[in-house]
């Protein structure tokens, strides 16, 4: 693989070699944040946002931001963010308040290294197995009043200031 798009082509490979059903790759460019699309064992379709990047060169919050947003577009329930590296602690805590699942590098490796042993089986019960999941700024949203979440004071006294209050 010598870039992106031939990941892209090696995760479809796989996805169609394990057996899922409804795997398609999406266009190129235009893509609205999924690479490939599979439906699961259960029946769910998944939206893949494959990430190749340098074993020194962590994953953002950006693969996490594009793959949730097509899920609709897709009509899909799931997503899932694979890499050949690992992720950002903000990449994790935006994958966990939103339900994405994160396969890292360790985790491609225990997929490819199952697959080769013919234990598609395994392969699939990573593939997926649940999202790690942060639930506790769910739990502050019934709460009548609100705290800021990551407020920008340094605006917020600048206004102020403009505004002679």
């Amino acid at each position: 693989m010598e870039d992106g798009s031939g990941f892209e082509m090696y995760l479809y490979r796989l996805f169609i070699e394990l057996g899922y059903s409804g795997v398609y790759k999406t266009v190129g460019s235009r893509d609205f944040g999924a690479d490939v699309v599979f439906t699961d064992r259960d029946g769910i379709r998944n939206v893949v946002q494959a990430k190749r990047y340098g074993v020194d060169h962590p994953v953002g919050i950006s693969a996490v931001q594009e793959v949730y947003s097509c899920m609709r577009y897709y009509k899909a329930k799931k997503a899932i963010v694979i890499a050949t590296a690992k992720f950002t602690e903000p990449c994790e805590t935006l994958a966990g308040i939103n339900h994405v699942k994160l396969l890292d590098r360790t985790d491609l490796i225990n997929i490819i290294e199952a697959f080769k042993k013919d234990n598609g089986r395994a392969a699939q019960d990573i593939i997926e197995s649940e999202p790690r999941m942060i639930l506790e700024s769910w739990s502050e949203a019934s709460n009548p009043v609100l705290r800021e979440v990551r407020k920008d004071y340094k605006a917020e006294k600048y206004v102020k200031k403009v505004m002679g209050k």
